[in-house]
């Protein structure tokens, strides 16, 4: 950790004891969410769009070769961080599985730390909380969510969301929409049917359920469809946007006939009702568990000469897709990469899959792996250069089916051959790669872009990357010594830009030198 200056330290010590309002947050208005000023990242994706496009300017491509540590915050966990910290009135709230920090956002100086009770919950990984008013919204790993005071991280309520003895549980970060709590529970190794929630954040009582697949015993449908990554929502159109994870059996899908609706699909619902308005489903019938909960991106722009609100996926299956964001209709539907599985595109803008590239008791060649072109590391869109740029990995693999045991789990396994990460920038107009840039054999960092030019990310190696956004050229590098499976954020504070990254169980933050911003 970088040492502070005593007289940083001392500006601390002063801003806790004569500004106690500055450091402990006295809440969040959640209209704030939609266009938050620059001093704030209040939700998952920093506002509503899912763009991770900050207007910052202070680092440019010019300086961010002078930017150093400004602080780093060790969380003493063995767990990765993969959460997204939220920044209100200058207090970050991060997590991983079972622990929430409130942190000065000026020197890595810790508030309070919360820790929820030992349970046998799935300790996979962690996204983060969500705010509203003066409170956070935490998911736990055996599917309860739990309302803390942000000012101290004592516990308001604690409700269940799912039964762990089904299967249940919970990684994502909720996503406040008005007077909604949003969250969905993860389940899909275990044949349950999934569903989103909508929880009162006066209470935490439900106020709707959409379920993901049709009840239980239905004749040849499906179960899984899980919701473990936050999404989006546009408040002019009222619509959310939410990805669905794969149906189960996962590789044998023989007892699942059909598409398997709402697996795999990019769902709008209402967020006052929970009904659904549209679903447009990546992957019919999928069997490579190929889910589509990737980030559903708004942007308004104008697509081939046209205004159009637009919805963009970069999806685990290999296919980068543009939707128009009001009816679900597919205007655009490109590979990102290698992609075997398919037998073309159908009128709907949907890939049709190739029933000879099922997994097979012999082996079936399967391009992308069943980690998909990308998964839950965040993509951003930079609207200056036109340019959708996802951190994806390019990968071969073998998958096998298991016929004797399919109406359970995952009748099967995938085996890896080959892979290759790659940042790439995609033209949203054509699908075509403008730019890309190798990061190693692995890819687990999101992306994060700003005004000036400058891409942020990670490489396989555990190095924190600064790229030029116009070209992918680096700019700028450091290494951090772990695992980075998080998305970068960038914040102003008293007149100084930070980048937030994530790297095992530190948190660092970067900046322009003192005197030099």
């Amino acid at each position: 950790m970088k040492s502070l200056s005593k007289k940083r330290i001392l500006c601390a010590i002063g801003l806790l004891f004569f500004f106690p309002g500055r450091l402990l947050s006295q809440g969040l208005d959640p209209a704030i969410i939609a266009n938050p000023p620059a001093d704030s990242w209040p939700s998952y994706h920093g506002d509503y769009s899912g763009r991770r496009h900050s207007p910052l300017t202070q680092i440019t491509p010019q300086n961010v070769g002078s930017i150093g540590l400004a602080w780093a915050f060790q969380t003493g966990q063995e767990a990765t961080i993969k959460s997204s910290p939220l920044l209100v009135d200058g207090v970050l709230y991060f997590t991983v599985p079972d622990n929430v920090w409130a942190v000065d956002a000026r020197t890595g100086h810790q508030i309070w730390h919360y820790t929820y009770k030992p349970n046998a919950g799935m300790h996979l990984g962690h996204r983060g909380v969500a705010m509203y008013k003066q409170w956070l919204y935490f998911s736990t790993p055996d599917a309860h969510l739990i309302s803390l005071e942000a000012k101290n991280g004592k516990v308001r309520w604690d409700v269940v969301v799912g039964d762990i003895k089904k299967g249940y549980w919970t990684t994502m970060a909720p996503l406040v929409v008005r007077d909604h709590v949003i969250l969905g529970v993860g389940g899909d190794l275990d044949n349950i049917g999934a569903y989103v929630r909508s929880i009162d954040p006066e209470t935490g009582k439900m106020q709707w359920q959409w379920n993901t697949t049709p009840a239980a015993g239905t004749p040849n449908s499906t179960t899984g469809g899980t919701i473990w990554l936050t999404g989006t929502y546009d408040p002019d159109l009222n619509m959310l946007y939410t990805g669905t994870g794969n149906p189960t059996p996962v590789l044998n899908g023989k007892t699942r006939p059909g598409d398997n609706l709402y697996t795999c699909t990019i769902a709008a619902l209402n967020p006052d009702t929970g009904k659904l308005i549209w679903a447009f489903q990546p992957s019919p019938h999928d069997t490579h568990d190929w889910d589509a909960i990737e980030v559903p991106v708004m942007v308004d722009s104008d697509f081939h000469g046209e205004p159009r609100k637009l919805l963009m996926q970069a999806s685990r299956n290999g296919y980068f897709f543009v939707l128009d964001r009001t009816n679900g209709k597919s205007l655009l539907t490109a590979p990102f990469g290698p992609v075997n599985w398919t037998l073309g595109i159908d009128k709907e803008g949907r890939p049709i899959p190739n029933p000879d590239k099922e997994p097979a008791p012999d082996g079936r060649l399967i391009a992308p792996d069943e980690g998909g072109m990308t998964n839950f590391r965040s993509p951003s869109f930079d609207p200056k250069n036109g340019l959708f740029i996802v951190s994806a990995r390019e990968s071969y693999s073998l998958y096998f089916a298991k016929p004797a045991d399919g109406a359970y789990g995952w009748a099967g396994a995938d085996y890896g051959l080959w892979g290759k990460g790659i940042i790439k920038a995609i033209d949203y107009q054509t699908g075509r790669i403008r730019w890309s840039h190798d990061i190693g054999d692995t890819a687990s960092a999101g992306v994060l872009t700003t005004d000036s030019g400058v891409t942020f990310t990670g490489d396989s190696s555990g190095n924190v990357l600064a790229l030029d956004s116009s070209d992918g050229k680096t700019l700028w590098y450091a290494g951090t010594g772990g695992q980075i499976a998080s998305s970068p954020i960038t914040y102003e504070l008293d007149h100084r830009q930070y980048v937030l990254t994530g790297s095992g169980g530190v948190l660092f933050a970067w900046s322009l030198p003192e005197g030099n911003e």
